[in-house]
């Protein structure tokens, strides 16, 4: 039977996890959610050598990947299928120009994601380069219900996102087509504003527009404001070539529609 070991079982790995289970396969994972200690080496060095397939969802802490850090000698020997959850981050700014699984990465601010991808895939892995992730719980419409949600002045700002169970989706036809390791781009079709999607939330939940703010006015965190730092459309050309794969939520418009018909 395949048994998938998940390295830091967070928002999108816990629905690749449920995916996996319903075909009635067996799961092990790390994290505050999981049923495995991440600082118990002999526990998880058993569960690296038994497991049919590993994917780490777990980002970069101090400038290192801490999975690796621990583990990856052992994964660099394991026969197990390796995927990676990363991130569109590693192609840095772009102007909003489209970018591919060919363009350089390493050139933004997230240099550490960026390392901790190309370490991956050196030791063979399936790099899931993630944009903008939201879903259930966890997108615009909270935001907008908490009174948080902003809307930013910038002309001209684009992002790529993709809904969580095209996320789950894209691992499970990676599996299943055993398509050779590698870095995929798997996004929406549909780049946009983040204003854009405040404003089709608004109309969905019938609520007021934010009000247009600044950069400086809005009190953004270093993170947040980091969000705006960078311009890009992502293609998922490949993804959908390769893997078959077509986003269950092709755009902001499809995907808040299922989250506001919960």
């Amino acid at each position: 039977m395949p048994s998938l070991l998940i390295f830091g079982l967070g928002y999108s790995a816990q629905v690749i996890a449920a995916r996996w289970r319903a075909r009635g396969w067996s799961v092990e994972a790390t994290g505050s959610a999981g049923d495995l200690d991440f600082g118990d080496p002999a526990a998880v060095h058993a569960a690296i050598a038994q497991a049919s397939h590993i994917l780490s969802s777990v980002p970069p802490a101090g400038g290192a990947d801490p999975v690796l850090v621990h583990y990856g000698a052992a994964l660099g020997k394991a026969s197990a299928w390796l995927g990676y959850l990363s991130s569109t981050g590693v192609y840095g700014d772009t102007g909003g120009a489209w970018v591919d699984e060919t363009a350089p990465t390493g050139q933004g601010r997230r240099t550490a994601r960026a390392e901790a991808d190309a370490r991956w895939l050196a030791l063979g892995a399936h790099s899931f380069r993630l944009p903008g992730i939201y879903g259930p719980g966890r997108s615009v419409i909270e935001r907008l219900r908490a009174g948080t949600a902003r809307r930013i002045d910038l002309r001209d700002q684009v992002f790529s996102r993709t809904h969580v169970a095209d996320i789950a989706g894209a691992v499970l036809a990676a599996i299943d087509t055993g398509a050779a390791p590698g870095a995929w781009n798997i996004a929406d079709n549909c780049p946009a504003s983040h204003n854009a999607v405040i404003a089709e939330a608004c109309a969905r939940l019938r609520l007021p527009l934010p009000p247009l703010q600044s950069l400086d006015d809005a009190g953004l965190s270093p993170m947040a404001r980091g969000f705006y730092a960078e311009n890009r459309r992502v293609a998922n050309g490949r993804a959908t070539r390769l893997l078959g794969w077509r986003p269950l939520y092709p755009s902001y418009v499809e995907g808040l529609a299922s989250l506001t018909t919960l």
